[in-house]
């Protein structure tokens, strides 16, 4: 399903790069929207752009509730206190964690949920919202929480639905980024400039590093190690003051 990765990148701004909360969130955004947008441009090589494209009620029904999410997300992240925004972080990546340990443990058989027709797009909504206000609030794409939902709600397949997730996340980082850059925060991404570009290329490089391991490492070790670190980071963001 892929392994999370931006999660785990906020952290490292706040404890190490010392940024502030807000500052992190943005800063984390910008990158993984750089990131997601040349992995959606990889993944064509694989899935082609008109099998994404067959599936647009579904990436429209998503984002009606993500771009809303998104929005509304990056507006609490700005009015918020700091110290209210650190414990928000913190709950958010025990959640992340949760639903991280979840995905890659839970074997699909091909069940979806079994429901009428609109309850499934209120379902897709309502799932976007939540995946709009994580990516927000986290400077996400979301993907940990889009591919389950592509799968469990509406069936699609694992491959495909990567290919999917980061088609809905774009537009949903975006939107946060919009209310973001209305706020005087927004100025850290003209005086990081270098460190955004380096903090990408590392990124990328990452990824493609991630991918040749891909079946190297068993993850039976790489899922709870991964919890882990979430788990640190998470306690260690709590206490962030």
């Amino acid at each position: 399903m892929g392994l999370v990765v931006f999660e785990f990148r906020l952290p490292v701004l706040i404890s190490l790069f010392k940024f502030h909360a807000l500052e992190a969130v943005i800063l984390n955004k910008i990158m993984s929207l750089v990131v997601v947008f040349f992995a959606f441009f990889f993944r064509l090589f694989s899935i082609s752009i008109n099998d994404i494209l067959s599936n647009y009620m579904i990436i429209i029904n998503i984002l009606l509730g993500s771009i809303i999410g998104a929005y509304l997300g990056a507006d609490i992240a700005i009015k918020i206190k700091t110290t209210t925004l650190y414990k928000i972080i913190s709950i958010m990546l025990i959640i992340i964690l949760i639903v991280l340990f979840i995905s890659h443990t839970y074997s699909y058989n091909g069940d979806t949920l079994h429901y009428k027709s609109y309850i499934i797009f209120i379902l897709g909504i309502i799932s976007g919202f939540i995946i709009g206000l994580f990516a927000a609030v986290l400077g996400v794409a979301g993907c940990e929480l889009i591919i389950p939902t592509l799968i469990l709600l509406f069936g699609i397949d694992i491959k495909l639905a990567g290919s999917l997730s980061l088609a809905i996340s774009l537009p949903t980082m975006i939107t946060g980024l919009i209310r973001y850059k209305k706020d005087n925060s927004f100025n850290v991404v003209y005086s990081h400039k270098s460190f955004i570009l380096i903090m990408v290329l590392g990124s990328i490089l990452g990824a493609f590093i991630g991918g040749l391991m891909v079946g190297i490492i068993s993850d039976n070790i790489l899922i709870p190690l991964l919890s882990i670190i979430l788990l640190i980071s998470s306690y260690k963001i709590w206490l962030h003051k």
